[in-house]
C-alpha cells in the first residue's frame, strides 16, 4: 500500500485545462488563501469560455504572482515591481482582442506601484486586477506595507505601525475604475461572481482580496500561525456593506467594509478611444 502522501489525488478538470502541470502544487505557503483564489480565477475563466488563447496573465513582484509565470498554460509577463498596469496598458493597447488579468499584491500595487494605478484608473484601461492584500510584505520578510493596520508589529515595525492603512477601494473608485470590490479570499462565490463581473466590464476593474498569510501577517502581527485564527480574527473585523448600512460610525471603526463598491458604465476607456482615434485618422488618410 502507498503511503499516505504518495495517494494520487484526482486532478480538477480546470488543472488539466489551464494548468501545464498535472498536478497544480500549492506554491504559497501553507494556509495561504492565494490558492482559494486561484481557483475562484480559473473558475470564472471556465465560465466565460476564457481560454489560454485567448487570455494573458500580466503579474508583478511577491506572493501573488508566482503561480501564473509557472503554471499558466497561455501566455503571461513578469512586470518590474510596482510597473504591472504600465506593461499591461501597452499589451491591451496593441491588442484589445484579448483578456488581460492582472495579479498584484498590495506593496506591488500600492507602494512602489501606487502612482501607475492610479492612472490606471484615471484612464480606465481595459484590464481585470485583482490585487492580493495580506496586508504584509509577504515574500520579503514581513515589513510593514501600506495596508497594515494601525498597531501592527512587523518587521520594520517593531513597536507598532503607526501610519494609517490605505483604503484601496476609496482610492479606486475616487480615481475612475469602472468596477470595484472587496472581498475575503474564503468568500468562495461572491469572489467567483465579482471576478466574472470584472472580466466582462469595459473598463479598468479592480477586486482587492484579503488574503490569509500564516507566515508573515498571522506570525508577526496576530501571533499566530493558525490559518483557521486568521481567517476568524477577517471574518470579526470585516463588515459587508448592507449591513454596514444600519451600523454607527462607532460601531464601524477599525472595520474593513467588503462588497460590490461601484459598477459604472457612464464612461469609456483609453483603449476604445485610441482605437476609434486609429480610425478617424485612417480615414481621413485614406
Amino acid at each position: 500500500m502507498k503511503a499516505q502522501e504518495d495517494v494520487e489525488r484526482p486532478m480538477h478538470p480546470l488543472v488539466s485545462k489551464y494548468l501545464r502541470l498535472e498536478r497544480m502544487p500549492h506554491m504559497a505557503c501553507p494556509g495561504c488563501g492565494i490558492g482559494q483564489v486561484i481557483h475562484s480565477t480559473l473558475i470564472a475563466c471556465d465560465d466565460l469560455a476564457l481560454t489560454p488563447e485567448n487570455t494573458v496573465w500580466v503579474q508583478g513582484v511577491g506572493c501573488s504572482s508566482r503561480i501564473t509565470y509557472t503554471l499558466w498554460k497561455g501566455d503571461s509577463i513578469d512586470a518590474h515591481h510596482g510597473r504591472i498596469f504600465a506593461v499591461a496598458t501597452g499589451m491591451k493597447m496593441s491588442r484589445p482582442d484579448l483578456n488581460f488579468i492582472c495579479f498584484t499584491g498590495d506593496g506591488d500595487c500600492m507602494a512602489i506601484g501606487g502612482n501607475h494605478f492610479l492612472h490606471a484608473c484615471r484612464r480606465n484601461l481595459d484590464v481585470t486586477a485583482l490585487m492580493f492584500n495580506n496586508a504584509i510584505y509577504g515574500m520579503t520578510g514581513g515589513q510593514v506595507a501600506p495596508t497594515s493596520p494601525v498597531g501592527a508589529r512587523t518587521t520594520t515595525t517593531p513597536y507598532g505601525n503607526i501610519e494609517d492603512p490605505l483604503d484601496t477601494v476609496n482610492v479606486a473608485i475616487a480615481a475612475g475604475a469602472s468596477y470595484v470590490a472587496r472581498w475575503r479570499a474564503t468568500d468562495f462565490k461572491q469572489l467567483t461572481k465579482s471576478i466574472k463581473k470584472g472580466i466582462k466590464t469595459k473598463g479598468f476593474s479592480y477586486i482587492e482580496i484579503l488574503v490569509q498569510c500564516p507566515t508573515q501577517f498571522g506570525r508577526y502581527v496576530l501571533n499566530t500561525g493558525d490559518p483557521a485564527k486568521i481567517i476568524e480574527w477577517y471574518k470579526e473585523n470585516t463588515v459587508r456593506l448592507k449591513k454596514a448600512e444600519k451600523m454607527s460610525p462607532e460601531q464601524l471603526k477599525d472595520k474593513i467594509l467588503i462588497g460590490e463598491f461601484a459598477q459604472r458604465k457612464d464612461r469609456t476607456g483609453i483603449v476604445e478611444r485610441y482605437w476609434e482615434m486609429v480610425k478617424e485618422i485612417q480615414g481621413e488618410r485614406a
